[in-house]
């Protein structure tokens, strides 16, 4: 099976960047991955985990206030926060679609620029699983 295409179960944070660790090593630089899941679900975690296999050792935070946050490692990783996104303008002005193919894109709260995606995206699902800390990961790649 694709690794890009399966669920995971995460138990822990540690389980999670773990889990991001592997997809990084599937990447080729350019990806845009759209993060969808609600408060507290891990998609930070999961960033962390991605920027560290691309090689960063950047701290990794969420980028709510500034938006967009950097990390530089194999391959530039731009994290987004799309929260207050409400527009496409909205989207011109933090020059989202500027970053497109020049490093991995990794978006949080994707439900809400669902519309403005490329056509080809990995497109991770976490959702809440029966455990406190248990956190089921979808990864499909869509086209």
């Amino acid at each position: 099976m694709n690794i890009l295409s399966r669920t995971y179960i995460s138990h822990s944070y540690e389980d999670t960047l773990k889990i991001g660790e592997s997809l990084a090593e599937n990447l080729k630089g350019t990806e845009v991955i759209a993060l969808f899941g609600g408060l507290g679900m891990g998609k930070t975690a999961l960033t962390t985990g991605i920027a560290k296999g691309l090689g960063s050792n950047d701290s990794v935070s969420s980028p709510t206030f500034a938006l967009v946050n950097e990390y530089h490692g194999k391959c530039n990783v731009y994290h987004f926060d799309m929260y207050r996104i409400s527009s496409w303008d909205d989207l011109y002005s933090i020059g989202f679609f500027d970053y497109l193919d020049t490093g991995v894109l990794v978006i949080e709260w994707s439900e809400n620029i669902e519309n403005a995606l490329p056509p080809e995206y990995i497109r991770i699902t976490m959702e809440k699983g029966n455990g406190e800390n248990e956190r089921i990961i979808t990864v499909e790649e869509c086209r």
